[in-house]
């Protein structure tokens, strides 16, 4: 176990040192310059070199990637040409808004994947089968910005249960938090779940069809016990990898629904990023993105290991 560990993070480093080089890269390349736009209607010549000195963008670009990269290893990642605010902070902020969706949306997801994909795979070609693909289907084709203006008009406009946006941080209300985190964690999580429901039909299908189950079954043994112990623990590792890229790619920022429900995530910050050429801010952000998808891959590879001890690389 220590040695994978120690493998994937030696493999993951060098994958993010790669990622880093590829998003500095890209973003110099983005037309536009920042310092000309954070200045705006107060721009003068010489304020302006005094900007493009202190950032270091009179700098060549090797220069420059070699500073923000030591930089980002102490976790100094630069300030923002937007607001002069440091751009730690600034993720800083916003992070505990993105991590409340992301757990609370893969939780919806697996409350709704696991049940009905399994009902789904025990009864093949049944009604329940045949609901069940149908609204993983449609979970999947429906725009996300389409259902969550839905659950608005619903549940806010004519309901009134929860508000229509806005966040409320845990600290402050824990009621006003869950209530403004219920329909952007359902939007997002009906979408996941809808994902995760085909995963889990098609593994648990496998399962049954295997030979240690036939012969468990052969041997008497409970169709519980058999759903339990040898079909639903070998149906999990599959399942494993797809609830770690969905969680992965909630803990991204999911920028559609944020947009939609206002909600100061990580996915919009790197949006206004990109709207204001704030370099520093967008380079910050995807390089946290990069490691949080190294990071559950990890996470998913140990579990890897802990599930099925046959895997060992």
């Amino acid at each position: 176990m220590t040695g994978i560990a120690l493998r994937r993070a030696l493999q993951s480093v060098v994958v993010l040192l790669g990622v880093s080089v590829v998003v500095f890269a890209l973003v110099h390349l983005v037309d536009g310059d920042p310092v000309r736009l954070a200045l705006g209607t107060r721009f003068d010549q010489e304020t302006y070199e005094a900007l493009r000195e202190r950032a270091g963008l009179d700098q060549p670009l090797v220069v420059q990637y070699l500073q923000w990269i030591s930089s980002a290893v102490t976790g100094d990642l630069g300030v923002s040409f937007r607001s002069g605010e440091p751009v730690t902070a600034l993720i800083l902020e916003r992070l505990p808004a993105t991590l409340s969706l992301a757990g609370a949306s893969i939780l919806v997801a697996l409350l709704i994947a696991v049940p009905l994909g399994t009902a789904s795979a025990l009864r093949p070609r049944s009604l329940v089968d045949g609901v069940g693909t149908v609204l993983s289907q449609i979970g999947i084709s429906v725009p996300e910005f389409w259902m969550g203006i839905m659950l608005i008009l619903l549940f806010a406009g004519v309901l009134g249960w929860f508000p229509a946006g806005g966040y409320v941080p845990l600290s402050e209300d824990p009621l006003g938090w869950a209530r403004a985190l219920v329909l952007p964690a359902v939007t997002t999580g009906l979408v996941s779940g809808s994902v995760l429901t085909r995963f889990t039909r098609s593994s648990v299908l496998e399962a049954l069809g295997a030979e240690h189950v036939r012969t468990a079954r052969a041997k008497g043994l409970g169709a519980r016990a058999v759903l339990n112990w040898h079909v639903l623990r070998n149906a999990l590792l599959p399942l494993v990898t797809v609830t770690g890229v969905q969680l992965a790619y909630l803990l991204s920022g999911v920028v559609v629904v944020e947009i939609v429900f206002a909600w100061p995530g990580l996915g919009q910050l790197a949006l206004q990023a990109v709207q204001a050429r704030d370099y520093p801010v967008l380079q910050g952000a995807v390089l946290l993105f990069a490691f949080v998808f190294l990071l559950v891959n990890l996470v998913v590879d140990l579990l890897y290991s802990k599930l099925d001890p046959r895997i060992s690389a």
